[in-house]
């Protein structure tokens, strides 16, 4: 009850400030400091005034996108101020669920308009609310798509991560082998015998003759008769 009772007296500066075509922070500050007979402003209508004013342009743009009856211009200046209050609260006030912000203008409309203008606001409000639930969809769909993307460019990082990994393991294991090959190459060599294939420890002609007897020794300066 509260804030309906804040609703209707942020409605009643708003209205008041459009009628003189006065500027709505200027007109709430003159009500803030003189209230005359009623009391002071409650803080919710203080803040849907400013809210109102700070987001005017915006909120009135959603208004005329919405409203297929009369351009927002050529409404009565009670119904445009009823719509400017539930549009913020739709747009800017998240702690007011949209189907709040309908009711309460349908009550004041009910109470303070022609008898033509709660359907009139309704419409113009429910249209509002579905542009408002179909980008939202947008919204959530464009976030869920964003997060598949990036888990899975986290799994392609993971099987690069991976590869990488399975390709220095291979390098690790052919540079041992390498090593194990050479190894074998060089004891192969050590014990070889020098190039020729003649084992250099096997005595030499000249040195087995003088080991041998005089007698046996072939005598090459004294070829044998026949």
């Amino acid at each position: 009850m509260a804030r309906s009772t804040a609703r209707k007296r942020a409605l009643n500066t708003l209205y008041e400030a459009d009628e003189k075509s006065q500027d709505f922070l200027s007109l709430l500050e003159e009500r803030k400091a003189r209230p005359g007979a009623q009391t002071p402003l409650p803080a919710y209508a203080v803040t849907i005034v400013e809210g109102v004013a700070e987001h005017r342009r915006d909120i009135d743009e959603a208004l005329q996108a919405h409203s297929t009856r009369w351009p927002l211009s050529r409404m009565h200046a009670i119904d445009r101020n009823i719509l400017r209050i539930a549009a913020w609260e739709m747009l800017y006030n998240s702690e007011v669920p949209d189907k709040v912000a309908i009711d309460e203008a349908l009550s004041l409309a009910k109470t303070l308009s022609d008898a033509d203008a709660p359907a009139f606001i309704h419409g113009v409000l429910s249209a509002l609310e579905q542009e408002k639930n179909d980008h939202q969809a947008r919204r959530e769909q464009a976030g869920r798509i964003a997060a598949l993307a990036d888990a899975e460019a986290d799994a392609d990082v993971s099987d690069d991560e991976s590869d990488k990994a399975k390709a220095q393991v291979a390098s690790a294991e052919s540079v041992s082998s390498g090593d194990v090959h050479a190894d074998s190459d060089s004891e192969s060599a050590t014990s070889r015998p020098e190039d020729g294939g003649s084992d250099q420890s096997a005595p030499s002609l000249d040195q087995l003759k003088l080991t041998m007897p005089e007698e046996l020794a072939p005598d090459a300066d004294h070829p044998s008769g026949n």
